[in-house]
This record gives C-alpha cells, structure tokens and sequence, in this order.
C-alpha cells in the first residue's frame, strides 16, 4: 500500500467502521449479537413490529390515528414510486429509523409504533416509524437531536431534525446516509436511509397523516 493511500485509510477508518456497523442494517451479518445498540439488530420496532402493523397500546391522546398498514402512510404516487424501488417491509431487513442511541431506547419503552421498510438485505434500503408520544418525550428527544449534531427548525407544521454523511465504506465505497425526525402534535416520524434517495418523501408522509 503507498504511503498516500495509508494516510488515506488512517483518515477513514472511524468513518468506515461506523458505516459498517449502518450497512448491518440493511445486510445482517450472522453475529448481530455482538452489535452495539444503534445496530439494526438491536431495533425493538423491527422485532416488536415485523408485520408493520400498530403497537396494541392504545393511542388515546394521539393527534392522529396510528395507520392500520404502512401502505395508509403515503399518497398513491409516492406508494407506486417506492414500491418501484423494492418490497415493503421485507423480513430481511432488521435496519432501524434512527441511529439516535436516545431515539432507540424510547423506541424501545414500549410506545405505540408502526415500522416500515423498503428495500432488501442489501447497501441500500430505508426504515421509518410513525410513533405516538407524550409532549415531555418530543420536547426530550428534540432536544437529543440537536445536542447530537442534527439540525432542527420549524417546517412541516411542527419540528423537523435532519442529518445527512456521507461515508467511506470498507471496500472504499461512498455512501449516503440521512436521518430524519418530525415531531408535530403527539406524532414523532423517524427515517433512516442508506443510499436510498426519494425526493419529497417526508413531505407526501406528513401531507397523507394529517391530509
């Protein structure tokens, strides 16, 4: 290896190691066990929720009715367009919405969520979940997010934190990753995504919520 190519390597490697551990969302390695907890494989919704359907919690104080189907999050365009991309909630794909470590654990507190993939076990793919939370919880975790490095405003009709990298894997391919969370009312919508770039999509998921 020349000497130009290892500052090369040296310089990414804490990039490519965190990659490593986004793409295991979307391809699950055998030993997930040994993943840490943003890992896919540690994802309550995806194993509390395989199906996408709703949480049985009830959502008594919600804005808005959880769907009963993730097919019910979008507009018929934006539906058709995605199912052009790759199946809906394939078993395959254990990859998480956030990668937020306090994202994840409130996912996991048992609030009444539905999951929702595209793609297959694979380099590319998306998850997102629509989720009813209390007004302490959204102020809690917006707060989290910004403290993380996401930035948040007023869009949407509530607030939107958004992160976007771009990452070298280790076979020195670039990929992009974004995380995206709304919260409005009592609803949080999170999405993860791994090379998986669908114009307007958080926009047509609130525009389809609250109609």
């Amino acid at each position: 290896m020349s000497s130009a190519r290892s500052r090369r390597a040296t310089a990414v490697v804490i990039a490519a190691l965190a990659l490593g551990l986004s793409l295991a969302g979307c391809k699950p390695e055998p030993a997930t066990t040994s993943a840490p907890a943003p890992s896919a494989s540690a994802s309550p919704s995806a194993s509390a929720n395989p199906t996408g359907s709703p949480s049985p919690t009830a959502q008594a104080d919600a804005g808005i009715e959880l769907p009963a189907s993730c097919e019910q999050l979008y507009s018929p365009e934006m539906l058709a367009a995605l199912q052009g991309r790759g199946p809906l909630n394939d078993p395959g794909v254990t990859m998480t919405s956030t990668q937020n470590v306090a994202a994840l654990e409130l996912l996991s507190s048992g609030v009444a969520t539905i999951r929702c993939s595209w793609g297959v076990p694979s380099d590319s793919g998306m998850a997102t979940n629509v989720t009813i939370l209390s007004a302490e919880q959204s102020s809690a975790l917006t707060a989290a997010l910004a403290e993380a490095g996401f930035g948040c405003g007023d869009e949407l009709g509530g607030t939107v934190c958004r992160s976007a990298q771009s990452m070298i894997s280790q076979d020195d391919q670039i990929a992009e990753l974004t995380e995206t969370h709304v919260f409005r009312g009592d609803v949080w919508i999170s999405s993860y995504t791994i090379n998986f770039d669908v114009p307007g999509y958080t926009e047509d998921v609130v525009a389809t919520l609250w109609g």
